[in-house]
């Protein structure tokens, strides 16, 4: 006889078919499986002793400061721990009970039901000459080159922007905007290129969105977050799917000191409101995807929150975007220009496809469906 300690198993129930488990048992096992944890924050205190005690009593746990069990302060921030089949038991448990816990097993029941969704990768042109990244940078025919070569290289989408968002950048006129996009839409309609790949506009403009759309785009990359209605609309007008960021300040100050009192906690409220917005408009979540803004008002502690704790905002029943790709903040982690930040980029967007991210918009189409091929064959 010999034993060794597994690593994380990705596909549960895979396993233990391959391992001729009874089908029965299959489904019960997996659940055993899996080790989930919750954050719950201001919980009120008599809900956390009765939650700890409903925990407790089927193998569960909740991690709750000293003083909770003596009522010292009116809420408290706490640590739900259990396996996917304890979190279904509490969900149903704690419907009954008092102080807000129907509200924890409404949310439950909501982190049990996320929906995946496959992996895609979006590569990013830049016509426009102050990106942050000089490698992303084509413009006309440079750019359907480009294009194809994503093409071939992996890329199921395609995102097409003519303003530079990084920190600090100068504001770009609408017709200056429209004046650069626009002979790349015409190439893309003319040889039909959305036929091959689903193309997005880097935008917040709605003449140049409704040009983009127009000339076959299916997609809507607003790093305002819908701040403006007429995006959406557009978005419902043309079927297009709409990318929601978050972004603190805008991009001539966003990096200005950003504070959040929890970042999770303050980006899960914008999307909520963003969400009912566009839905109040008429778009289904089917059609909206998050993207958390790494680097858009945050510090690096505030990005790497967000990346570890991605798999919060699936949630909402949209789909997650990540966009690091070398970005600043693999240079605070270790000093790196940024035409060396490769290595870090796929580090971060790997650790965030395993939270749950299912774009990643990336400079280096290539090199990340070689990595995401890796991934997939390690789970």
């Amino acid at each position: 006889m010999y034993i060794y300690k597994l690593g994380n198993i990705a596909d549960k129930k895979a396993a233990l078919k391959a391992l001729g488990v009874e089908s029965g048992g299959v489904g019960i096992m997996a659940k055993k499986m899996e080790l989930l944890y919750f954050f719950i924050k201001d919980l009120k205190t008599p809900a956390a002793n009765i939650l700890k005690q409903d925990a407790l009593s089927i193998g569960a746990e909740l991690a709750v400061p000293g003083g909770v069990i003596l009522c010292e302060k009116p809420t408290y921030d706490c640590i739900l721990i259990g396996t996917r089949k304890h979190m279904e038991l509490l969900s149903r448990k704690e419907l009954a009970q008092p102080f807000g816990l129907k509200t924890v097993a409404m949310e439950l029941k909501r982190f049990l039901a996320v929906k995946k969704y496959p992996t895609q990768i979006m590569g990013v042109i830049n016509a426009n000459n102050d990106s942050f990244f000089e490698g992303s940078r084509f413009v006309e025919e440079d750019a359907i080159d480009q294009i194809r070569k994503m093409m071939i290289d992996g890329a199921q989408l395609i995102d097409i922007g003519a303003v530079s968002s990084r920190p600090g950048a100068d504001e770009v006129s609408e017709a200056a905007e429209l004046e650069r996009i626009r002979p790349i839409c015409d190439m893309i309609k003319e040889q039909k290129l959305y036929e091959k790949a689903t193309f997005s506009i880097d935008s917040y403009t709605p003449s140049v969105i409704e040009y983009a759309l127009k000339s076959g785009f299916a997609f809507i990359n607003d790093i305002t977050g819908a701040k403006d209605e007429s995006v959406i609309k557009l978005a419902v007008e043309y079927n297009a799917k709409l990318c929601i960021m978050h972004m603190h300040g805008t991009p001539q100050t966003m990096q200005k000191d950003p504070q959040y009192n929890d970042v999770i906690v303050e980006v899960s409220q914008f999307f909520e409101e963003r969400i009912a917005k566009c839905e109040a408009l008429g778009l289904s979540r089917e059609n909206i995807i998050l993207d958390v803004g790494i680097g858009f008002g945050k510090t690096l502690e505030h990005n790497l929150a967000l990346i570890k704790n991605m798999a919060h905002f699936k949630v909402s029943g949209c789909e997650v975007l990540v966009g690091a790709s070398r970005k600043s903040m693999i240079d605070k982690i270790i000093a790196t220009p940024t035409k060396e930040r490769l290595p870090g980029t796929l580090a971060i967007h790997m650790k965030a496809v395993e939270n749950g991210a299912s774009i990643v918009r990336c400079h280096d189409v290539a090199e990340h469906r070689q990595a995401l091929a890796v991934l997939k064959a390690l789970a």
